[in-house]
C-alpha cells in the first residue's frame, strides 16, 4: 500500500506555523457527544494547509480524553490525523513493533504505518509530558508550532 504522506511531509505539516484566531478559547465550547465532550478548531497553516484540532474527552472519566490534529487531504474530503495526544484510559499495542503499554500516549502518523494498510496515526509512544487534557492540548500546541495570538498566554481554560 502507498503511503499518503511521506514521513518528511508529515514533519512539515508539524513544523508549518498555525497562527490561532484571538477567539480560540471561545470557540471552545464543548458539546456533548455520546459520553463525550466534543469541539473542533479549524485553522490554516501558513502555507494553506487546512488543520483540524480536534478536543474530545470524556463527562465522567478524566483520564480518557483526546487532543487531535488532523490536516484536510487537498481535493478530498478526508482527513489526516497527524499527532494524537491521549489520555490514559486504554492499553495501546504498537502492532508492528508488538509492545504494549498502559500510559498517557502520543500518537505519531508514521509512513510505515500507512503501508502496512494501518491508520495514519496507529504507532504511539508513552509520555511524561502531561498528565491531563489541558496539558495534552499545551503539549499539542507547543508539538505542532501553533502560534498562540499576541498576548495570549497560556493557561489554556
Amino acid at each position: 500500500m502507498v503511503a499518503l504522506y511521506s514521513d518528511d511531509e508529515i514533519v512539515h505539516l508539524l513544523e508549518e506555523p498555525k497562527r490561532l484566531p484571538k477567539d480560540w478559547r471561545a470557540r471552545v465550547q464543548f458539546r456533548s457527544k455520546r459520553g463525550h465532550e466534543e469541539r473542533s478548531i479549524d485553522v490554516t497553516g501558513e502555507t494553506g494547509n487546512q488543520f483540524h484540532l480536534i478536543l474530545r474527552r470524556n463527562i465522567i472519566n478524566t483520564l480518557d480524553f483526546s487532543v487531535i490534529l488532523a490536516v484536510q487531504v487537498p481535493q478530498s474530503s478526508k482527513r489526516f490525523r497527524l499527532r494524537r495526544n491521549n489520555g490514559k484510559s486504554h492499553e495501546h499495542t504498537n502492532h508492528i513493533e508488538g509492545n504494549t503499554f498502559y500510559d498517557y500516549h502520543i500518537h505519531m502518523a508514521t509512513e510505515r504505518y500507512q503501508e502496512v494498510g494501518s491508520r495514519e496515526d496507529a504507532y504511539a509512544e508513552p509520555t511524561d509530558r502531561y498528565m491531563d487534557f489541558e496539558g495534552a492540548l499545551s503539549c499539542m500546541l507547543q508539538d505542532a508550532s501553533f502560534i498562540l495570538p499576541e498576548g495570549d498566554q497560556s493557561n489554556l481554560f
